[in-house]
């Protein structure tokens, strides 16, 4: 997995005078205490109960402050207080609770693992296979015997032999059942498993057979199931090489991943995977980024582009400059994320749970109810068996791990459950403009002197004062620059004035490029009206405070982007309303041919301030931008969703959804699947619901019989599971309506 986590809080005390020692003293007694984050290894996990039991036995721990248990990564993230809790405690009460705990960095114990484990192994599977096996031939008895085939054949069968052989067969079952009656817990097998005994003491020993057949069954499913999704996982990590060539002192020779640093050149050769994130020095190749974007189609990399690890040089070979590796790289943090997007529950899955908690004392009481009014033990136990507890706990985890999934392989990396919750009902959609609406990379189109000055030196002046600017059109006014040969000036006394422009000295002069809001000189000018009325985006120069000339770009609307807002009108989002920095006129314009409505010259304060306008009317906010001057509208909205997320650190952090590749056919691809996605959940929440009423009544009024009930109790779990893995068949809005 990954290295820990060190988030930690420390209080570091400088050195006191002695006459001060009980000033230390009271400092040292007020003083927080170190908390570390730690990640671990859980081996044993099956199902959602079993994480749940590891998070309980884990919470109890002393010196533990907060636990998230991750049953598909196998892993849980720890809060403690190392003075306090020690790995052994954590290890003892995951042990005692029925699993292992192990540190994600240490080296495999190969033969303790045989040891330990191998005949505890050995032994659940031949209890699996003569639990199939027996159960399998028995129902086809107790078939047989209703069609009048195998009269009285059970009854041959003597009682204690049958008894011992449904106890070896379930013994797995009974083992974890006790043992989380013994740290006082209720499983999901806890009903059954009482039934199960139910059917022995009255005699029926054929049913307790069915039982722990189906019993090991429903295992048999939820266990592929998260099989299936830690699958995914791993094989999402088996795509990162682990090896790297690197060059160093004009050697190359061949690495592990953990021994490359930040700097380091390596060496990628046809055919091979690109081990580090990084700049490429030398070399074009065709690079398959699908790990990363989710684009099928590849793209070429040359000389100062970027490259992420994990990606693919079909053809060509590259020398790179190592920027980040392993968990740091683009590709580590997607994993990651995916990892730990189960951590992020929606609302309606702590529902389901609480459900789930107060469901099995519920059926006990219903069962204790029917004996105590029919005196019937038959339909007792079968109130027992036909409850599914289970169905709740899976009803909502597993179609919003499918959803996930699905969308990290189509380059939607979507951070967890509750952030689809809340797409699906979005009512609001608000939207940046440059990079995210355009492409972000705006070209010059005009450089008009005033006052009698030159277009070249207002040019020159230009780019020298936007030398260091990371703001796509101070980027078109560079290139520009050295398009036309001119030698830039060295800035000083650089300040970046954000929604504004920027100021800077040059050769000695005070040199401002900005908005009108910057350049007061520049308002009200009838060209720049003519400019503006063109779609055009403008910067004016002034030299101290003397207006010089006007600089105009235009940046190029991504063409999918109006189908892809009739799409994502089309799935109920009626208000649309694009924010922008720039005038009003060029966003009017804008606005216009998409038919949305607009808001100009907003500060990125401004853009927080909408979000909560809208919020606050009771609305659900879906903003999408670029994630670099959006990122804090993207963190406030409901649900943030970047554009063009890859390589970028702060859209992977502050949007809730990041769109690994610039494609506007992904944002009404994700309301889709947040739709689709809840509902498949209210689907598996109501078939369960009204599933195990149906049976809970059938059972108490003596109409459902033992076996029956053992039968019946597993098809809402494989109900749920085929109903949820719809979900990994969702294909991109683009191949259906584009």
């Amino acid at each position: 997995m990954h290295p820990c986590i060190g988030n930690r809080r420390r209080v570091r005390m400088s050195s006191l005078p002695g006459n001060q020692s009980s000033v230390n003293a009271s400092v040292f007694a007020s003083a927080e205490p170190l908390i570390e984050t730690r990640e671990f290894r859980i081996g044993g996990m099956d199902c959602a109960e079993c994480a749940r039991h590891v998070n309980r036995a884990l919470v109890d721990v002393e010196g533990v402050e907060s636990v998230q248990v991750l049953l598909t990564a196998e892993k849980a993230i720890v809060q403690l207080n190392p003075a306090v809790t020690a790995v052994d405690m954590l290890r003892q009460a995951v042990a005692r609770a029925g699993y292992t705990l192990s540190s994600p960095d240490a080296e495999p114990d190969v033969h303790a693992e045989h040891d330990t484990a191998g005949f505890g192994q050995f032994s659940r599977r031949v209890a699996s296979l003569l639990a199939l096996v027996f159960g399998g031939v028995l129902l086809i008895v107790i078939a047989g015997e209703w069609l009048g085939l195998f009269e009285q054949l059970t009854q041959r069968v003597p009682f204690w032999l049958g008894a011992i052989l449904v106890i070896i067969s379930g013994w797995p079952i009974l083992r974890n059942v006790g043992r989380a009656a013994l740290n006082r817990q209720i499983t999901a097998h806890t009903l059954m498993t009482v039934g199960m005994l139910a059917a022995l003491v009255v005699g029926e020993w054929t049913t307790a057979a069915v039982v722990v057949f189906f019993m090991r069954m429903g295992d048999y499913a939820e266990n592929f199931t998260a099989q299936s999704s830690r699958r995914a996982v791993k094989d999402l990590m088996a795509m990162a090489p682990q090896v790297a060539r690197v060059e160093r002192d004009g050697h190359v020779e061949e690495l592990a991943i953990g021994q490359v640093v930040p700097g380091d050149t390596v060496i990628v050769r046809p055919g091979e995977k690109i081990p580090i994130d990084g700049i490429v020095l030398a070399g074009t190749a065709t690079v398959d980024q699908a790990a990363i974007t989710g684009e099928s189609m590849p793209v070429e990399i040359a000389i100062g582009d970027q490259v992420f690890a994990a990606t693919l040089a079909r053809l060509g070979s590259l020398r790179i400059q190592t920027e980040r590796t392993g968990a740091d790289t683009t590709f580590g943090r997607v994993v990651r994320m995916v990892e730990e997007a189960e951590a992020h529950r929606a609302q309606v899955q702590r529902i389901a749970d609480k459900v789930s908690s107060y469901y099995l004392p519920v059926v006990i009481a219903i069962a204790l109810l029917t004996f105590a009014i029919s005196r019937d033990s038959l339909a007792t136990a079968a109130v027992l068996l036909v409850a599914c507890s289970c169905s709740f706990a899976l009803a909502t985890p597993i179609a919003l791990l499918a959803s996930v999934g699905a969308g990290a392989k189509q380059g939607l990396l979507i951070k967890g459950g509750k952030y689809l919750e809340s797409l699906a009902r979005a009512d609001v959609l608000l939207i940046d403009k440059t990079g995210t609406l355009t492409w972000g990379k705006p070209e010059l189109t005009d450089v008009i002197a005033l006052n009698g000055g030159s277009d070249m030196d207002l040019l020159r002046v230009a780019a020298s004062v936007e030398r260091d600017s990371e703001h796509p059109l101070a980027e078109a006014v560079r290139e520009a620059a050295r398009a036309r040969g001119l030698a830039l000036g060295v800035p000083e006394m650089f300040v970046a004035v954000p929604g504004m422009g920027v100021r800077a000295q040059v050769d000695g002069v005070q040199i401002a490029v900005g908005n009108s809001r910057l350049i007061r000189a520049a308002e009200n000018l009838p060209l720049a009206a003519e400019l503006e009325q063109a779609g055009k985006t403008l910067l004016f120069v002034a030299r101290n405070d003397e207006l010089m000339g006007i600089l105009a770009a235009t940046d190029t609307m991504r063409a999918e982007v109006p189908r892809a807002l009739a799409r994502v009108r089309k799935l109920g989002i009626s208000q649309i309303e694009l924010l922008t920095g720039d005038n009003q006129t060029t966003a009017a314009t804008l606005a216009a041919r998409l038919g949305i409505s607009y808001r100009s010259q907003l500060l990125p304060e401004d853009k927080i301030a909408v979000v909560k306008e809208y919020q606050a009317a009771g609305h659900t906010v879906v903003m999408v931008g670029d994630g670099v001057n959006d990122a804090p509208a993207l963190a406030q909205a409901d649900i943030g969703m970047a554009m063009g997320a890859a390589g970028t650190d702060i859209a992977l952090e502050s949007a809730h959804i990041a769109i690994m590749r610039n494609d506007w056919t992904l944002v009404p691809h994700a309301l889709h699947i947040a739709q689709r996605t809840m509902g498949v959940v209210r689907m598996n929440l109501g078939f369960t619901v009204v599933y195990n009423l149906v049976g809970l009544s059938l059972a108490a009024f003596g109409f459902l019989p033992p076996i029956a009930a053992a039968a019946a109790q597993s098809l809402p779990d494989l109900g749920i599971l085929a109903n949820s893995a719809r979900l990994l068949r969702a294909k991109p809005s683009n191949a259906e309506e584009f």
